[in-house]
C-alpha cells in the first residue's frame, strides 16, 4: 500500500520533521486589562476542535475611549513552539478582528512593545498582529517563550476565546541520564540545565529557541556533553556538526569564528570517546588532517599560538585581549593533544607527530590571564597551568563573581581539577541557584551575579524601584530584551554534575571511570547512558567512608 507522499509525488519531499506537538495550557493568569471576562476558563483544558456549540470561554471587548482588552497568560515554564488562539466568537470589521499576539521569557518582555528597550523580531516573531475571525484555530511562528500576551486592537470589537494553548515542538527523547544528590538545589539546577539543552534540539542544535536559533559549533561542545549526559547519542549531534562542516572549507572558520573550529574538533573527540563510531570518524579524516595541520601551524617557536581573525573566547572577555591570547593558548593547546588522539586512531601518524611538537612547545609560553577565571580554566584544563595555584590565585576570589555561562562547565571542571569540589558546588549554587531564585525555567544567555541587587524576578510585573534583570541588563548581542532565557551554552552542570560529584567519566565507549567526590553532599545517585546501556552509580557516606555502588551493563568495564 502507498503512502500519500508515494501516491502524489507533489508531496514527495525529502525532509521530514523530527519533533512531535503537544498542546499546553495556561497555569496562571498573570493580569488583565480592560474588559476582560472570564479570563480562569483559559487555564481549563479543552478539546483541540472548534465546535458549533459554544461552551466556556473568555471575552475580550473593546469600548470605545477605554484601554484594549489584554490578557496575559503564564505557562509556567519556557518550551520553544508557537501558540494557537481558538476563536468562537467575533465582532469587527468584515466579521474579523485584529489581535496582538506577543511572546516573552519574561513578564516584562512579554508585555513590551516591539522595538522598546531592544525588542526584536530577530531570529524569530515574537510581536505580531493576526486578522482572526470566527470558528477559527489561529497559530502563529515558532519562538521560545513562557508568557503570552493577548490584545484585541479592534476599535469597539470583540474575540470569544475558546483556548490559548502552547504548542510545544520538541524531540520526545527518554531521559535516560539522571542526578539527584542530597541538596535539592543542586538536583533542581542538573534537571534545569539538561531541559535547556533539550529545548534546543530542535531539527538541528540550536543555541537559543528565541535568539540564535543557529548552529553554533563552539556554543555545541557544552550542548553536545549534555546531550550525551542526559540522553546518550542523537542524531541530532552529526547532523549540526556534519552541516558546518560542509559549508565551511578548511582554512575558512566555523561560524566565521577561528576558535570554534577547533571546537568543531574537540566534540568530535568526545563524540567518538563516548561512541566508538569509527565509521563516523573516517568521514572527518580529510577535514580533520586539514585542520589539524592549519591548527599545528598557529605555534610559533617561542610556543605563542597565533589564531588568526575574529578571535573569540566568550562574550564577558571579548573587550580583553590578553585573556583571549590565554585562554587561545589554552583552548589550542588542548585542541593539539585531543586531535592528535584522533588523528592516531585514524593511523595518520605524521599529522599526529607534527601536532604533538606544536603541542609541547607551548609549555615555554604560559601567559598571563589578566584577571579572566575563562581562560585561567583552559590553561588548566590543558595542563599547562598548576591547577590548585590557578584556583588558590584567580577561581576562588570573589566566588561565582566573575563566572560565564558559556564556560560554566569548565570552569567547574577546572576546580575539580584543584580537588576543590566544595568550592565548585558552591560556586554552582550560587551562580545557577542564582538563576533560578530570579524565577528562571531555563538557563541563560549570560548571567552575572550583581544583577541580581535589587532586581525583581522575571515571572512578575516589575515593581516601582526595582530593577528589570531582563530589560535593564546585557551586553554585546545581547542587549536588553534581546538577551536570551534559555541558551544551551548554559548547560554545563548537567554534564558536571554527572562527571565529577557521580565521577563517570568516559575512557573509551566501553570503558568507564566511576570516582565520586560528594564534598559536603550526603549522597548522590544518578544514571549515565552507554551504547550497551546504562551504567547506574550510587554513592552515600556512612559512618564517616563513602560507600560507592555501581551497575553496569555487559561489556561495560568500571575503572573505580
Amino acid at each position: 500500500m502507498a503512502k500519500v507522499n508515494e501516491k502524489f509525488q507533489a508531496l514527495n519531499g525529502s525532509m521530514t520533521d523530527p519533533r512531535t506537538r503537544r498542546y499546553l495550557v495556561p497555569k496562571r493568569i498573570v493580569l488583565t486589562k480592560g474588559d476582560v471576562k472570564d479570563p480562569e476558563t483559559l487555564l481549563v483544558e479543552k478539546s483541540n476542535q472548534i465546535t458549533l456549540v459554544t461552551g466556556p470561554h473568555c471575552t475580550l471587548e473593546n469600548h470605545k475611549g477605554q484601554p484594549n482588552a489584554a490578557v496575559l497568560v503564564d505557562f509556567g515554564i519556557e518550551f520553544s513552539g508557537s501558540a494557537r488562539l481558538m476563536i468562537w466568537g467575533v465582532r469587527g470589521r468584515n466579521n474579523r478582528a485584529d489581535i496582538l499576539v506577543r511572546f516573552g521569557e519574561s513578564v516584562s518582555e512579554a508585555m513590551t512593545p516591539i522595538f522598546e528597550k531592544n525588542t526584536t523580531n530577530d531570529h524569530a516573531i515574537r510581536d505580531r498582529v493576526m486578522n482572526v475571525g470566527f470558528l477559527s484555530a489561529n497559530e502563529t511562528n515558532e519562538s521560545g517563550y513562557r508568557f503570552a500576551y493577548i490584545e484585541l486592537l479592534e476599535e469597539e470589537g470583540l474575540v470569544e476565546l475558546k483556548s490559548i494553548q502552547g504548542v510545544f515542538a520538541y524531540r520526545d527523547l527518554e531521559y535516560k541520564g539522571s542526578f539527584e544528590c542530597s541538596d535539592e538545589l543542586i538536583t533542581k539546577i542538573w534537571d534545569t540545565a539538561a531541559y535547556t539543552a533539550h529545548l534546543n534540539m530542535q531539527e538541528y542544535l540550536w543555541d537559543g529557541i528565541k535568539r540564535d536559533r543557529l548552529v553554533w559549533i563552539g556554543d555545541m561542545h557544552t550542548e553536545v556533553n549534555t546531550i550525551l549526559t542526559a540522553f546518550g547519542y542523537n542524531e541530532i549531534i552529526p547532523n549540526s556538526l556534519d552541516i558546518v562542516r560542509d559549508e565551511t572549507p578548511v582554512g575558512n572558520w566555523m561560524n566565521g569564528i577561528s576558535s570554534y573550529s577547533i571546537w568543531w574538533l574537540l566534540i568530535h573527540c568526545d563524540l567518538y570517546r563516548a561512541t566508538g563510531n569509527f565509521e563516523y570518524l573516517k568521514e572527518q579524516k580529510d577535514y580533520l588532517c586539514g585542520l589539524m595541520s592549519l591548527l599545528a601551524s598557529f605555534v610559533d617557536d617561542d610556543g605563542r599560538e597565533h589564531m588568526p581573525e575574529n578571535r573569540f573566547l566568550d562574550w564577558p572577555n571579548n573587550a580583553n585581549p590578553g585573556a583571549i591570547h590565554a585562554g587561545l593558548q589554552g583552548l589550542l593547546k588542548i585542541a593539539l593533544d585531543k586531535g592528535g588522539e584522533l588523528l592516531g586512531a585514524l593511523g595518520e601518524d605524521s599529522i599526529a607527530d607534527k601536532c604533538a611538537e606544536s603541542a609541547k612547545r607551548m609549555y615555554k609560553h604560559v601567559p598571563d590571564c589578566c584577571g579572566s577565571k575563562q581562560a585561567a580554566a583552559l590553561l588548566v584544563l590543558s595542563g599547562l597551568a598548576d591547577a590548585e595555584k590557578i584556583n588558590k590565585e584567580i577561581l576562588s576570589p570573589g566566588g561565582a563573581h566573575g563566572y560565564s555561562t558559556f564556560f560554566g562547565y569548565y570552569l567547574l571542571a577546572a576546580k575539580a581539577m584543584a580537588k576543590d569540589y566544595s568550592g565548585a558546588l558552591d560556586d554552582l549554587k550560587a551562580y545557577w541557584g542564582g538563576m533560578l531564585s530570579m524565577g528562571a525555567t531555563t538557563f541563560w544567555e549570560d548571567f552575572d551575579l550583581d544583577w541580581m541587587i535589587n532586581a525583581a524576578p522575571i515571572d512578575a510585573p516589575v515593581p516601582e524601584g526595582k530593577i528589570d534583570i531582563h530589560g535593564d541588563y546585557g551586553a554585546y548581542c545581547y542587549v536588553k530584551f534581546r538577551h536570551s532565557l534559555c541558551h544551551g551554552w548554559s548547560s554545563g552542570p548537567c554534564p558536571y554534575l554527572t562527571n565529577y560529584v557521580l565521577g563517570i567519566r568516559a575512557v573509551s565507549h566501553d570503558t568507564y571511570e566511576v570516582k565520586p567526590n560528594l564534598a559536603y553532599l550526603d549522597w548522590a545517585k544518578g544514571t549515565y547512558p552507554t551504547p550497551a546501556g546504562i551504567i547506574e552509580v550510587s554513592v552515600r557516606k556512612v559512618n564517616g567512608d563513602v560507600v560507592t555502588d555501581v551497575k553496569a551493563p555487559d561489556g561495560v568495564k568500571i575503572i573505580r
